[in-house]
């Protein structure tokens, strides 16, 4: 039955109806069907991929319980593996320093900071992408190319922003300046979601006499749920991983996030604390682990409309 279809040609009717392609599709299948070839072209370059992504997060939750002699001693330990784990350097990170705070100052920003560029991402992408106006592809291409500036050059004129407004050394300040790098990539990525959406519910909603503000949050916002969610991801991930505006903006330590913390307030001279260092960052990656765990789905479809479009 097999060699019959394989063999068999395709007519229009075929293509009509569905049949023709399931040849193709067996054809094309039946070249991993052998084991040789699965190893090499999937399991192979697969098992490499978790490995490279993996490592890191075995090598910090193995830093993270060995003792201090095997951290600094190579030649005698294992870098690789301990038998002796302890909790010591956990125990210190989270009740002899000020890692809660750390912590709670970095969920707090993301989330904040987050909030606000959906919210204006959101607006500017319907602008763009739904109202009519002249200029529109040109002031969504002009928001894009704003995503390619280094944040290293924008943050030199936002200090003395942050500066003369009284915010430096506050939460605020970050709140506030981390949606000028959020804002321009989550706006191009809802304008390519938001064109998947089909303009004739719209056009139904406004010939039944809703307004445009009812239409955005009663139709737009409901199909992009996906969109929203991956934009979501995205600006929380940089917010919590983001380093150089908060070493620049943040100089007391009690509001200190935690990728400039762990980095300022467990080294003392030359004298890494590694074990700590290492529970500090496995404890501050698996908030966004989580994250990514439940939501991963959606941000791969989101992603697929954006490039799409």
């Amino acid at each position: 039955m097999t060699d019959a279809l394989a063999g068999k040609v395709a007519t229009p009717r075929d293509v009509l109806t569905g049949s023709a392609p399931l040849a193709d599709e067996t054809e094309g299948m039946s070249y991993l069907h052998s084991l040789p070839r699965r190893l090499i072209t999937v399991y192979l370059p697969l098992s490499l991929i978790m490995f490279v992504l993996l490592f890191p997060f075995y090598w910090m939750a193995l830093t993270s319980i060995k003792p201090d002699e095997q951290l600094l001693d190579l030649d005698t330990y294992s870098p690789f593996w301990t038998w002796n784990p302890t909790i010591k350097h956990i125990y210190k990170l989270l009740f002899e320093t000020e890692y809660p705070i750390w912590l709670w100052n970095t969920m707090l920003v993301a989330v904040c900071a987050t909030a606000l560029s959906i919210i204006a991402s959101v607006l500017a992408a319907y602008a763009i992408v739904r109202l009519r106006y002249k200029g529109a592809q040109w002031v969504g291409g002009a928001i894009f190319l704003a995503y390619l500036v280094p944040p290293s050059i924008l943050f030199i004129p936002l200090s003395t922003v942050v500066f003369q407004y009284g915010l430096f050394d506050t939460p605020f300040a970050l709140i506030l300046t981390y949606p000028t790098i959020l804002i321009p990539f989550s706006t191009w990525l809802l304008m390519g979601y938001f064109k998947t959406i089909p303009f004739e519910l719209e056009e139904c909603a406004l010939i039944d006499g809703a307004s445009r503000w009812q239409i955005l949050l009663r139709i737009v916002l409901p199909l992009s749920v996906p969109g929203l969610i991956s934009a979501f991801i995205f600006c929380f991930t940089l917010c919590w991983n983001e380093f150089i505006y908060a070493l620049t903006f943040i100089s007391s330590t009690q509001y200190k996030t935690v990728p400039v913390a762990i980095v300022t307030a467990l080294v003392d001279g030359d004298i890494y604390r590694w074990g700590s260092l290492m529970a500090g960052a496995m404890i501050g990656s698996l908030p966004l682990v989580i994250l990514y765990a439940f939501f991963v789905e959606h941000y791969v479809s989101a992603m697929t409309g954006a490039v799409k479009e």
